[in-house]
């Protein structure tokens, strides 16, 4: 609990642990769609991890995103950084929702958008 502003911060903690876990989510359907050829990493030096070395690949974006989470972890009594962490937190959620709905074409449709 913060002495400060009297807040637990379990709320922004369970957000945190969400976020890693769905980062780590998104690098196994990237390898995984990747590797099968239906799509590609859009970021140029992930790509080139992803296809050369998948197993360094998964580990810079663990650590990368562990990294960040943690230095905005160490500001978060500043409104920015728990902005910041929500915003990542949506993004990364967005971004397991598009791996799902492209699993789900692939799987029952047979299509990939």
């Amino acid at each position: 609990m913060d002495k400060v502003t009297k807040l637990p911060y379990h709320w922004l903690q369970a957000t945190v642990a969400l976020l890693i876990i769905f980062n780590a989510i998104d690098g196994a359907f990237t390898i995984f769609w990747v590797d099968s050829g239906k799509m590609r990493e859009a970021n140029p030096l992930m790509d080139y991890l992803i296809n050369t070395h998948p197993v360094l690949f998964m580990s810079v974006k663990l650590l990368l995103v562990g990294l960040g989470t943690w230095l905005l972890w160490q500001f978060k009594k500043r409104p920015a950084a728990v902005i910041s962490i929500f915003i990542c937190f949506a993004v990364y959620f967005s971004i397991l929702i598009y791996h799902l709905d492209v699993m789900n074409k692939v799987l029952f449709m047979g299509q990939v958008s």
